[in-house]
This record gives structure tokens, C-alpha cells and sequence, in this order.
């Protein structure tokens, strides 16, 4: 069973671009390209990814096409397409002919920068998700947890669709509150066409005094809730790097799933991407 890091972001740094990167993650203000996450994957023993949309826009999806065309351990995209657009199915169409258009999985908004908590409800939004449901393709969440009531009325209006939580839905780890993001995780990960990745919880946390322990209530909870076979391995690369190196991010995780078989470690670190981004 191979090795998949299911979330990570490749970009070209400018300030008008990552905006979102604060000065105190300098680190990351410069450009992450796939020859920087071969040697991340090589050290690691990773054996593919799935790169994620950092930017809203047509362009960088083709992009992230154009990387995973050149390169065999790209498995997978996650893109972004105007989900609200009346010609989303347009939009899909002209993606389908990208020399690399098999290899995108999923589509991703960037719903936890919206104005409108409910901005995943509104019919715009539900049609462009019909419509990429129709080719096959999953949706990645990203919200806060603040996010979760309504997006457990989202994924109730599409039982048919695989929905991936990103990053657990952001609980406030920094603050040590899982109250009411375990409650509200705990409902969600009852729909059995959701799931979840282990990705994004240190950025959370404070990134310069979390510690594992910090971390485990909330692994505790997913883990319980999601199962072996609903969990994916993530490192949220580059942006991890803020406050933990990948091959530790990596460890940590395995570590989290002790208590798993042999086989249910393997799916949570790689089969369960194969399966869920049919990659």
C-alpha cells in the first residue's frame, strides 16, 4: 500500500498572492515547487501527494495540472473551480481536456474566508457541487469549526457525494477548547460519506510551544469518531512548516495510530486516499 500525503500546496510566493501568511511564518514567504517536496518525500518515505488549491482561481488549477503532468508522484489535485458560476459545467468541460485532467480528484473553496457563515447553503453553491458530483470528483472542506452546524446541513443535501474534511475543521487548539467542535464532529462523522484528514493541527496550536500531548485530545476524538477507514494522512506542507518539519509531522501521526491493525495504519496513511480521491 503506498505512502500518500493527501494535503500539501505548492506555490510562487508574492505578498499580493499569500496575503495570509503572517511575518512571524517568514519561513514561508518564498516559493515551495516539487523539487522542494521530492527531497521532503524522499527523506520520509512518502511515495505520493495530493496538491491542494491555495489560491481561488482558474489558473493556478491548470497549474497544479501542468506540475502533476511533469510529475509521476503528484497522484492527485484538488482544484478550484467557481462553484457559484451558472457555467460551472463549462468551467468542468474545459478542465477535461487539460492533458493531465485525470488527475484532477477534488475541488476545494476556500469556504472558511467567507463573509457569509452560510455561504455553503445558497443554491449556487449546491449546484456547482451536483456538478461536480456528476464527474466523479470529491469536495474537500475547508472551514473553522465555527463552520461545522452548517456543514452538516451541506453534506446532508448531497448523501451521494464523498466530502474530505480538511485539517480536522480547525478546532481551537491554541486556546485548549473542544467544546463545541467535538460535539459538532462527533454528528458529522456519523454521515458515512464524510471524511477526514489529519492534517493542519499544529498551525492551531501554538506553533512555537505545542506539544504532542497538546495535540492528542483532539486526534483522540477524530480517531474514535472517523475510524480507520474515513481518515487520511496530511501534512499541509509548506504551511506545516511553521511549527513542525515534515518527517516529524509524519511521526507523530503514526505514532497517533498505534492502536490501529496493520492493515488499518496502511489505509489511513495511503489506502484511503487511493480509494476516496480514486487516484
Amino acid at each position: 500500500m503506498p505512502v500518500i500525503d493527501s494535503h500539501h500546496h505548492f506555490w510562487h510566493y508574492s505578498e499580493a498572492d499569500y496575503g495570509w501568511i503572517p511575518p512571524a511564518w517568514s519561513a514561508l514567504r518564498r516559493d515551495f515547487l516539487p523539487v522542494d517536496l521530492a527531497a521532503e518525500l524522499a527523506a520520509a518515505g512518502v511515495d505520493g501527494v495530493v496538491s491542494v488549491q491555495a489560491r481561488q482561481s482558474l489558473e493556478e488549477t491548470s497549474w497544479l495540472l501542468d506540475l502533476a503532468a511533469r510529475h509521476a508522484f503528484v497522484r492527485g489535485v484538488v482544484g478550484w473551480i467557481p462553484l457559484v458560476d451558472p457555467d460551472v459545467e463549462a468551467c468542468l468541460d474545459r478542465l477535461a481536456i487539460h492533458p493531465a485532467a485525470a488527475k484532477l480528484r477534488a475541488v476545494r473553496h476556500v469556504l472558511q474566508a467567507e463573509a457569509d457563515d452560510a455561504y455553503m447553503l445558497c443554491e449556487d453553491f449546491n449546484r456547482g457541487i451536483r456538478a461536480i458530483g456528476r464527474r466523479g470528483l470529491a469536495y474537500d472542506i475547508l472551514i473553522l469549526e465555527r463552520h461545522l452546524p452548517h456543514t452538516l446541513a451541506l453534506v446532508d443535501n448531497h448523501p451521494d457525494q464523498v466530502f474530505i474534511v480538511d485539517h480536522i475543521a480547525k478546532p481551537r487548539i491554541a486556546a485548549g477548547e473542544l467544546e463545541p467542535w467535538a460535539k459538532n464532529i462527533r454528528e458529522l462523522a456519523r454521515r458515512p460519506h464524510v471524511a477526514c484528514k489529519l492534517s493542519g493541527l499544529v498551525t492551531e496550536a501554538d506553533v512555537s510551544s505545542w506539544t504532542p500531548a497538546m495535540l492528542q485530545p483532539y486526534l483522540d476524538v477524530v480517531l474514535d469518531t472517523f475510524g480507520p477507514q474515513r481518515l487520511l494522512f496530511g501534512t499541509d506542507w509548506p504551511v506545516c512548516l511553521a511549527g513542525v518539519a515534515y518527517s516529524r509531522w509524519k511521526q507523530l501521526i503514526e505514532s497517533a495510530l498505534s492502536s490501529f491493525s496493520t492493515s488499518e495504519r496502511a489505509a489511513v496513511m495511503g489506502g484511503n486516499a487511493v480509494r476516496l480521491y480514486r487516484l
